[in-house]
């Protein structure tokens, strides 16, 4: 499904077959790639699904799954620039398919904002960055699933700077007015979010 998604949106802007073939293969190659645990092919997956249920309400829709697929393409636990360097990234492979300009810079500042997950003004990225976070509101046996995969993702630290660096990422969405940017998500995902995020906090004092 996955690969006939991708396919299917480079065919609507190049017919360069077999450039759209590499471009699949780099996605692919670097979301399987043996480091990673939850940033992986399923977590792409799991965007698009939760996406299927608001894409009516998506202006952008293409840009948006551009998004998706490249947002984490270059992923290191130990850099801060991920989506810095994503961002860069999809700006030169959609140049190659001839992807318009403007939509380019859209996508560049749609990979930014999954950063730190903020509101944005514009309602693409905030159905993005929702469905990025769809997993915190998740059942508590997938949510645990996850805090075991990036665990595992984060394994070059030791036990007192992972939990550090942990619980200040989980108070920074509890902090927030809400975790969720749109009706939709907040409705599915916003209470069961922050009852998972502070049974993991109070797991790692």
């Amino acid at each position: 499904m996955l690969t006939d998604t991708f396919l299917q949106l480079v065919k609507k802007y190049s017919k360069d077959h077999e450039l759209a073939n590499n471009l699949w293969l780099e996605i692919f190659t670097r979301y399987s790639n043996h480091k990673r645990h939850y940033h992986t092919i399923s977590h792409l997956e799991a965007i698009i699904t939760d996406l299927q249920e608001v894409k009516l309400n998506i202006k952008d829709l293409d840009t948006t799954l551009f998004v998706v697929f490249y947002h984490d393409i270059i992923y290191k636990p130990s850099s801060s620039s991920n989506e810095a360097d994503s961002a860069k990234l999809a700006k030169k492979r959609l140049t190659e398919i001839d992807y318009p300009v403007d939509k380019i810079e859209k996508c560049v500042t749609m990979i930014l904002a999954t950063k730190q997950h903020e509101l944005s003004e514009d309602n693409d990225t905030n159905y993005l960055i929702d469905a990025d976070i769809a997993i915190l509101g998740k059942n508590p046996e997938d949510y645990q699933k996850y805090t075991e995969q990036i665990r595992e993702e984060y394994t070059i630290y030791a036990d007192f700077m992972y939990k550090s660096g942990r619980k200040k990422a989980l108070q920074h969405f509890l902090q927030m007015e809400t975790i969720y940017k749109t009706e939709h998500f907040i409705k599915e995902y916003e209470k069961q979010a922050r009852i998972n995020i502070s049974n993991e906090l109070e797991g790692l004092n």
